[in-house]
């Protein structure tokens, strides 16, 4: 677990580069320290009252079904307590198995901490280019709060979508539908970018989104078959799904592309790949082999015409957020609802397209994604309307086009100038100055 959780935490430095490498050159470094800034402000606010708020039972029956208590606020008692793994044998669970899983709680906790920086990192890539930074980071800091502590609760800390059986066996629901439906959000209250449709805005590095991508295909096995929480069977099924699927949606891709296009490409491989990662998130420890290929062909098809969506729509989601992560993730936890074969908890069934599936499962897979959803877009609009009318949320378009590096934290990507700057080696004799004309 401890491995898997660096893993994890590892996700967040891979989507910097995924990100960063998709801007421009001129916001390269503030695309970067969105994520990096997430993983400070996420984990203070996890320590001191995170954890409690989306893990923690103390409280009513009632509230328990909407949030956790408050026990277990500066991580109280989590040092000397042991997280009861359970492993269900027919239906129940025996006092042997879930000896068997013990592990400390505190690692459960570190854990998931990581699953909820990378989910408000995961929303900045809708606003490269023109956010300013401290609004950012305030909003990253009240999102978490009311948005995501909650949703985990609702699904994995005993809230009311677990008590109703939804499966999200590792975040497809908490985590992607979560950031993506802030990220329309967002995207919607600041408005598009100078310049968007009318002049090109290509990623300017497509080493570094390779990069990133690389780095997210490797952190996502501990993402994945870590949420098992054992090293049992159902982690090694959840691994597998999680490689096939995305090798599947990475191929489809480039074959969409291919086909529309007349080319494939190493951002639509690398689209592709994050699209199937994405996808199978939900369903990697739920469904068989097969069924995850399906997912991952879905995934990598949909996806590649979703990221089209903003053009029509009119809304500017600068790194298409919305068209892999809310659209894969809604992919995901609805085809289990067909797929599902391994109901390990009470309460969840198998898909409809599985021997003795019931259609209840698809209607709780649609429920799922509908409610987090709704909640997260509406809340997420509310937080960014203040943010934008108290401190505001948007650079000025001077600063914008200027470059957000330079004008907010007075850096740059690529200091090219000062090869010029320097000085010109000379073949006579020593290096002589440049001139002012070549430095500007």
């Amino acid at each position: 677990m401890l491995v898997c959780t660096a893993l994890v935490l590892l996700m967040t430095p891979g989507l910097a580069f995924f990100y960063g490498g998709m801007t421009r050159a001129k916001s390269v470094l503030n695309m970067m320290m969105m994520s990096f800034v997430s993983i400070i402000v996420v984990t203070i606010a996890w320590v001191l009252y995170g954890y409690s708020l989306a893990f923690d039972a103390s409280g009513s029956d009632a509230l328990n079904k909407v949030v956790g208590g408050l026990d277990a606020i500066g991580l109280s008692g989590v040092f000397n307590t042991v997280y009861e793994g359970l492993i269900i044998e027919g239906g129940t669970v025996t006092a042997e198995a879930a000896a068997a899983d013990n592990f400390p709680l505190m690692v459960f906790s570190a854990f998931q901490l990581t699953f909820a920086v990378i989910t408000v990192a995961l929303i900045s890539g809708a606003i490269a280019d023109r956010a300013k930074f401290g609004a950012w980071v305030l909003f990253s800091a009240v999102w978490v709060t009311v948005v995501y502590f909650p949703v985990a609760h609702w699904v994995w800390g005993g809230g009311w979508l677990g008590q109703l059986g939804i499966e999200d066996f590792a975040g497809g629901t908490v985590v992607h539908i979560n950031a993506g439906a802030a990220a329309l959000a967002l995207a919607l209250v600041l408005g598009k970018r100078v310049g968007w449709r009318k002049e090109p805005m290509r990623p300017h590095n497509l080493t570094l989104v390779l990069l990133g991508t690389g780095l997210l295909w490797f952190g996502w096995f501990g993402f994945n078959a870590g949420s098992e929480l054992a090293p049992d069977q159902t982690a090694g099924l959840a691994f597998m799904n999680t490689q096939i699927a995305t090798a599947v949606a990475a191929g489809a891709w480039l074959v969409v592309e291919k086909l529309r296009d007349g080319h494939a490409t190493t951002l639509g491989v690398a689209s592709g790949a994050v699209a199937g990662l994405v996808a199978i998130t939900p369903a990697c420890g739920f469904v068989d082999p097969w069924a995850a290929v399906v997912i991952g062909l879905l995934a990598g098809v949909a996806c590649a015409y979703a990221v089209g969506l903003k053009y029509r729509l009119g809304f500017d989601d600068s790194l298409d957020v919305v068209g892999v992560h809310l659209v894969g993730g809604v992919i995901g936890a609805v085809a289990l609802g067909f797929f599902a074969a391994y109901p390990f908890l009470p309460g969840q069934n198998k898909g409809i397209l599985i021997e003795g599936g019931q259609l209840s499962q698809l209607g709780l897979q649609v429920l799922g994604p509908v409610a987090v959803g709704l909640y997260s877009f509406g809340l997420s609009w509310i937080i960014a309307k203040v943010i934008d009318k108290t401190m505001g949320f948007r650079v000025e378009s001077d600063r914008e086009v200027a470059g957000i590096d330079i004008t907010t934290h007075a850096e740059t990507g690529y200091d090219l100038g000062s090869v010029h700057a320097s000085g010109v080696a000379s073949p006579n004799g020593p290096v002589t100055p440049a001139s002012k004309k070549v430095d500007a």
